[in-house]
């Protein structure tokens, strides 16, 4: 199996590329952590490289809004680049900032008619949201979904609610099946309040992917359950293999075999 070089992209505030550089590497991945300042230094860098993986975090503190100022430095001097390894046919994951990053570029949501499709924004709850959740996966177009249908994450972050700028943009998007991750219910219930929807996501969306299904965000931390003794009920419940995220990482490298 041919075994992918994954560049983990960090930036200042960024605390989440060493996790996930691991769990790249324990799904037998090759990976190396580049500072935004490397990759703006020598663009085609990104070139050597199979993945890109936007960590966790609060780069550049957050301060204008969380994940503006990477994705602006991404869209306005690396947007020729990023366009061309995803046209390529490789792979990008954002995660929690990451996340919020991809959505300030073109690569995951593309503006239509001068206007955003989506954002993410201030949690419901007005507060900081550090807790498990049950996740969904929804379709089949996303890479890093493959084979998952249902997941238990941590999330951690202040603004991750997901908005849509219309009712037609959730239609398409739903249509299009790239709605591909929401929270679910503990209870079983149909549709999940808080703080099973922990941030008042419309349409409970967790993560999405593009049009290609290539390229993803998700908020929840799959980076932080790919050991079963992540999991904060390890020892009351039966053992497991390995940790829930594991798989999305894994399927990553499964996309290049």
């Amino acid at each position: 199996m041919a075994v992918p070089r994954v560049l983990v992209l960090r930036a200042p505030g960024t605390n989440c590329d060493v996790e996930s550089a691991f769990a790249f590497e324990l799904a037998g991945a090759r990976t190396e952590r580049r500072h935004i300042n490397q990759l703006l230094a020598e663009p085609r860098l990104l070139a050597d490289f199979q993945v890109l993986c936007l960590p966790g975090g609060f780069s550049y503190g957050d301060d204008l809004a969380a994940g503006r100022i990477l994705g602006n430095q991404l869209r306005h001097h690396l947007d020729g680049v990023l366009g061309e390894f995803r046209d390529a046919g490789k792979l990008i994951l954002g995660i929690c900032n990451g996340f919020q990053v991809l959505m300030r570029t073109s690569l995951l949501l593309p503006e239509r008619n001068g206007a955003p499709q989506a954002t993410l924004t201030l949690n419901r709850s007005g507060k900081f949201e550090d807790r498990w959740v049950q996740l969904a996966t929804h379709g089949s177009r996303c890479v890093f979904f493959q084979g998952i249908e249902s997941m238990y994450l941590p999330v951690a972050h202040a603004e991750g609610r997901f908005v849509f700028h219309d009712e037609q943009t959730l239609a398409r998007l739903e249509a299009a099946g790239q709605l591909a991750l929401r929270y679910r219910s503990q209870t079983g219930a149909t549709s999940p309040a808080y703080p099973d929807n922990p941030n008042g996501a419309m349409a409970d969306v967790a993560g999405i992917c593009d049009e290609s299904g290539r390229v993803c965000g998700l908020m929840p931390h799959p980076e932080r359950h790919v050991d079963p003794t992540q999991h904060p009920r390890w020892t009351r419940e039966p053992s497991r293999r390995e940790g829930d995220g594991l798989a999305v990482f894994r399927n990553a490298v499964r996309y290049f075999a």
